[in-house]
């Protein structure tokens, strides 16, 4: 049953060797045993971004999935932990921790763009992971890295028209959560407070024109909003000094910034009670008994070529 799978630790969902992606057998293992409906959360982002830390914190635990505290890469691939659901009942919690974004050693994104891609597919909440603010930068990336995903949904579907593939693909696109880390300014606008969904809507608003310089600015944010239709953001003070974000794993939370920590219970909240199931095209849910999440991860492998 899905209520008795404890895992103690995150076990590697997918190996990234730098030249190809692989399966592990034994978390194939894991999801294969799982009998309930499944929540499927995956974070991306760049490394170092305390990515590891907030998934720690949705697993209810102080340690798990690596934080690191060197300059050096920690998170290699996609790694996973399931659990029973810490709000919904006979539902079984599946955290996709992955690798960091741009990491310098690898030298080639390629595999970036898979990884990125099978964390949207697998998932039915997506988190992305930024420091600062929402910047023109992060705008390019997340439209490069969609538009990735959006190849792979094109390989999947070739029979279909482009207009009603898009259409069934987004229906099981997962919500997607932006995570805005140390940030630092006023939530204001033209002297009005604002939320930080209502941030989140006007870095994506778009502007009026069809010269060119409005097109490139435009495009990223429309293919933000039609892929991700359903969307949150939650901004993150710093946690601490330098020396207490390089010991995340160990420090006790009464000595961390009281305002992060308000900031990690109310996204943990959220994050609980609003991501759904994971299902695939028409409305097919995923669990254990149907092999449904088997099936989707062997498929989009085949599909990106692995």
């Amino acid at each position: 049953m899905a209520s008795e799978i404890h895992m103690k630790g995150p076990v590697c969902l997918i190996k990234n060797s730098g030249e190809q992606l692989e399966v592990y057998q034994e978390a194939l293992e894991i999801l294969s045993a799982i009998q309930n409906p499944v929540v499927v959360v995956a974070i991306v982002g760049f490394y170092h971004t305390g990515k590891s830390y907030l998934m720690n914190k949705l697993a209810g635990k102080q340690k798990g999935f690596s934080l690191g505290s060197t300059v050096q890469s920690h998170t290699k691939g996609i790694w996973m932990w399931c659990m029973p659901h810490p709000q919904k009942p006979e539902h079984t919690l599946v955290l996709l921790d992955t690798e960091g974004l741009k990491d310098m050693q690898k030298g080639d994104n390629q595999n970036d763009c898979w990884i990125f891609a099978l964390a949207v597919l697998l998932s039915s909440t997506f988190i992305y992971n930024s420091i600062g603010t929402i910047n023109q930068q992060a705008m390019d990336q997340l439209h490069y890295l969609t538009e990735q995903t959006d190849l792979i949904k094109s390989k999947s579907s070739p029979d279909q028209s482009d207009v009603d593939n898009s259409a069934n693909f987004v229906d099981f696109f997962p919500v997607f959560v932006w995570t805005l880390r140390d940030f630092s300014l006023d939530l204001e606008i033209n002297g009005i407070s604002i939320t930080p969904d209502e941030y989140l809507e006007t870095s994506l608003a778009l502007r009026k024109g069809t010269d060119e310089n409005t097109k490139k600015f435009n495009m990223p944010r429309l293919c933000i909003r039609k892929f991700f239709p359903k969307r949150k953001c939650f901004i993150f003070d710093r946690p601490g000094n330098r020396r207490q974000l390089s010991k995340l794993e160990s420090i006790q939370e009464d000595q961390l910034n009281k305002e992060f920590l308000e900031q990690v219970a109310e996204f943990t909240s959220y994050i609980f009670n609003y991501s759904g199931v994971k299902t695939l095209s028409g409305g097919i849910t995923v669990n254990g008994p149907r092999k449904s999440s088997l099936y989707l991860l062997s498929s989009l492998l085949l599909i990106v070529g692995y």
